[in-house]
């Protein structure tokens, strides 16, 4: 398998690099980027023989199979469709759009052309959550709650390795849409409840930078989610489950008993890496000609719900 990274030098682009690195049968052909030098420089420490500031050069080219975007939210749903309609199979970073008519229409161009588009939920992939998924899935557990926090402190526009970023980042499209989708694949309901109330936006960033959101599934399960840029603490996503049948807490890749025992997730997947296990999906679906877990099509109906919320602030 050949892959294509689009936003290579960027902080997911990266950790797309270093997970495809321990797959294997898997090699990165093309890497793409804005900045001629710093993809230039990156393809040549990585010894990845093509590097553009085209995705359309990309592409086109014979050596790409498929290709991993990591570039700005706002450029998602373009790149997708381009892929797409280049017949390259897409994994688009989270989320796969910043709206829902982009997401709509993403949708329906993958329904046009047939090619595989995977939108990067990687909560999904997590072992963490894979642990409690496989323990609902099995009806040992029920979600009464998810109980989950969001927080970072970002009053600049940077990214995640500190760098200046080339577009803005946003509580609600990006970091609750984690969350979001996390709450309807655990609960296997859409929301029939949901509010969202944000706090002062950013004088230069023009964003929100504090926002609260509550969702309540058909048959009664509840979720609470509490997010910051303004947090100068422990910093991530903290996911407590408030369960019939006990209580986790979940943080990235580890997991926790109610009292803070640790829980062995080492038969959960083959790797504890959420974004090498999300890429083995997307590589494995290709080969085995199949729907992955997380199809642009599955994860619609957060976007719906994210567009819904979205909706409460103009109230």
């Amino acid at each position: 398998m050949r892959i294509c990274v689009a936003g290579a030098y960027g902080a997911f682009g990266t950790k797309h690099l270093d997970a495809l690195s321990a797959i294997e049968d898997v090699t990165v052909t093309s890497v793409m980027g804005p900045t001629k030098a710093k993809i230039e420089a990156l393809a040549a420490e990585r010894g990845i023989a093509h590097a553009s500031t085209s995705l359309a050069e990309c592409i086109g080219r014979d050596d790409v199979d498929a290709v991993i975007l990591a570039t700005p939210t706002q450029m998602h749903a373009e790149q997708a469709i381009a892929c797409m309609n280049a017949g390259k199979p897409v994994l688009i970073e989270i989320p796969m759009a910043d709206s829902l008519e982009d997401s709509e229409m993403i949708c329906r161009v993958q329904k046009e052309t047939g090619v595989l588009a995977m939108a990067g939920q990687v909560r999904r992939f997590n072992p963490s959550h894979q642990w409690i998924k496989a323990k609902i899935d099995a009806g040992e557990l029920n979600v009464q709650q998810m109980d989950v926090q969001t927080y970072f402190f970002r009053r600049s526009n940077m990214n995640a390795k500190g760098e200046p970023r080339s577009w803005t980042d946003h509580l609600l499209w990006h970091h609750a849409c984690h969350t979001v989708d996390l709450f309807q694949y655990q609960t296997g309901e859409v929301p029939s409840q949901c509010y969202a109330l944000e706090g002062p936006h950013h004088p230069e960033l023009g964003i929100a930078m504090d926002m609260s959101i509550g969702m309540k599934t058909p048959s009664g399960a509840i979720c609470t989610l509490s997010l910051s840029f303004n947090n100068d603490g422990p910093l991530g996503t903290f996911f407590r489950y408030i369960c019939d049948n006990g209580t986790y807490i979940a943080s990235y890749d580890d997991l926790y008993d109610g009292r803070n025992n640790p829980i062995d997730l080492s038969d959960v997947a083959v790797s504890s890496n959420g974004i090498e296990l999300i890429d083995r999906e997307f590589i494995s679906a290709i080969r085995e000609k199949r729907e992955p877990n997380g199809t642009v099509h599955e994860v619609l109906d957060a976007m719906r719900t994210l567009d819904r919320l979205e909706k409460c602030f103009e109230n």
